[in-house]
């Protein structure tokens, strides 16, 4: 049964938990209201016109990771023509654009097609249950006002897609630091910049060597005194045009979307070419990054020291920078590059194990983010949770165990849309499988055993640290997560639906769905 998708005229909307309103009965509920969920709500609406939804945000404002993120230099650590929608072209001039620029464009998307208007802000989902007899979701939703002000509500859904992807935004890793309490300036963590901080003509310090402090370094050189990163050892780290001239050519001649599509297409290709060069031939690929960043530097013993990692290129993810600015900073003498270990916090800085001691006004601590699997929605079937460590997932999108009910999970190895659309795509096409065979829930069931893999494939520090609480990948098939794109774009919306997703008939559950709504009849 489907309803309006405007919630204010569907006279069953719940109202604070306790009532004996019925809960409001939406067709689809997308979590979260960022970069993918706005996303999401374009493919479901275009190609699941039929269908009602809604997408919950427990923050008071869209964007999710570009709107929390509000550190100095803030960007995309991949180009703009793939991070962006394939529906929606960009035509900013960078090709990594900043924070304020990617919120932009995902707001102006959102209101270009309607999205903004289905949003419902400060909406926290803190329990979501299916029941096998009604073949239903029961959202249990937590509404903060701006002023703070909290009430529990109920809804209903079909199907619940989580589109809040793997960051804890309630706290990224923050290692304890002996003698933290001793330092007399100010520490920060990226994730939570305060708005009032002014670092002008102070001396700063970036603990960290990953995407975050390679931004962070070349933005606060511009106005600090003297900026000092300090890593434990090296990251990959390669160079990339502020611009992409050929790009800019291209969509001078062409009409937008079809320049669009073309950009897109080349730097997809590039990437999934230098990930396969660099995963096939390690050693070339070490040659070949370390000489690229000398030629750039013109000191080999400063790349050989603190640019030339003891892993694999993309063993980790490789970070980007627009035109060398980490290295430009560097060379100018605006910032250094320390590799060593930090023995503690002192009043005045930082003591290194090598005893040097680095004084600084401003320590950040770039230390990395934390994982939390769906936006911390811990489904429950029948009422009982399910262990989601021992799931497979299936097409990268939907899980064992679980019916109904899909997460969107970027690719690793290149822009975190690419695949993000595909799985929306995929959970059209799984909503339509349903409508057209009359099916009330569908639900991913392998036919044979499978080999349990990690789900994200990187030794990253911050996938190592929360990766076991998540759900596994396979060895092969749908249940294998490729981070290939070409191979998933070809495959993914050819799959054979029926193969491998377990099906219940709209008549199995008919009977329970008109008995509980006749109950909540009844109790208004």
């Amino acid at each position: 049964m489907t309803h309006s998708a405007d919630s204010s005229a569907d006279p069953r909307t719940a109202g604070a938990a306790g009532t004996d309103a019925p809960a409001e009965h939406i067709d689809v509920v997308i979590v979260g209201a960022g970069l993918s969920g706005v996303g999401a709500a374009y493919r479901l609406q275009t190609e699941c016109p039929e269908r009602s939804y809604a997408i919950v945000e427990a923050r008071q404002s869209m964007g999710g990771t570009w709107d929390l993120f509000r550190y100095p230099g803030v960007r995309s650590d991949s180009d703009m023509f793939t991070l962006g929608y394939p529906f929606k072209p960009w035509r900013g001039s960078k090709v990594l654009a900043d924070g304020r620029s990617i919120l932009s464009y995902i707001k102006d998307t959102a209101a270009e097609f309607g999205i903004d208007r289905r949003i419902r802000y400060g909406t926290k989902v803190i329990g979501a249950d299916w029941s096998t007899a009604t073949a239903r979701w029961t959202l249990t939703l937590e509404r903060t006002d701006e002023d703070g002000n909290r009430t529990l509500s109920t809804v209903t859904c079909d199907f619940l897609y989580s589109c809040a992807g793997y960051y804890d935004y309630d706290g990224g890793h923050a290692p304890e630091f002996e003698g933290a309490d001793s330092f007399t300036g100010t520490v920060v963590h990226p994730q939570f910049w305060p708005a009032d901080l002014d670092h002008t003509g102070k001396r700063v310090v970036v603990i960290g060597s990953g995407a975050t402090a390679v931004t962070l370094v070349p933005a606060m050189a511009k106005s600090a005194a003297h900026v000092t990163m300090l890593q434990r050892s090296p990251t990959w780290i390669g160079s990339l045009p502020s611009r992409d001239r050929l790009a800019d050519g291209i969509r001078a001649v062409l009409p937008a979307n079809a320049a669009h599509r073309i950009v897109r297409t080349k730097n997809i290709l590039f990437a999934i070419g230098l990930y396969q060069f660099c995963r096939r031939s390690p050693k070339a690929a070490r040659r070949l990054l370390t000489g690229l960043n000398k030629r750039i530097v013109k000191d080999d013993q400063l790349v050989a020291d603190h640019f030339t990692p003891s892993y694999d290129p993309w063993d980790q993810r490789l970070c980007a920078m627009p035109d060398a600015d980490l290295f430009q900073v560097l060379k100018r003498g605006e910032a250094e590059i320390v590799t060593d270990h930090i023995d503690r916090f002192v009043p005045e800085g930082i003591r290194l194990k090598s005893g040097r001691v680095i004084e600084a006004d401003v320590i950040v601590t770039a230390t990395g983010l934390r994982l939390l699997a769906f936006g911390g929605i811990a489904p429950s079937v029948d009422g009982q949770t399910v262990a989601l460590n021992e799931q497979f997932v299936w097409r990268g999108a939907m899980m064992t165990g679980v019916p109904n009910f899909a997460v969107c999970i970027g690719y690793t190895n290149a822009s975190w849309t690419l695949r993000a659309d595909l799985t929306s795509r995929l959970v059209c096409k799984v909503l339509n499988h349903m409508r057209d065979h009359d099916y009330a829930a569908v639900e991913p069931r392998p036919t044979t055993l499978l080999n349990e893999r990690p789900l994200l494939d990187l030794a990253s520090g911050y996938v190592q640290r929360s990766i076991d609480a998540f759900p596994r990948q396979g060895d092969r098939g749908p249940w294998k997560v490729r981070q290939n794109y070409v191979l998933d774009a070809a495959s993914t919306m050819r799959t054979n639906l029926r193969k491998t997703l377990a099906a219940t008939p709209v008549a199995a559950v008919r009977g329970a769905r008109e008995a509980t709504t006749e109950s909540a009849v009844q109790r208004v």
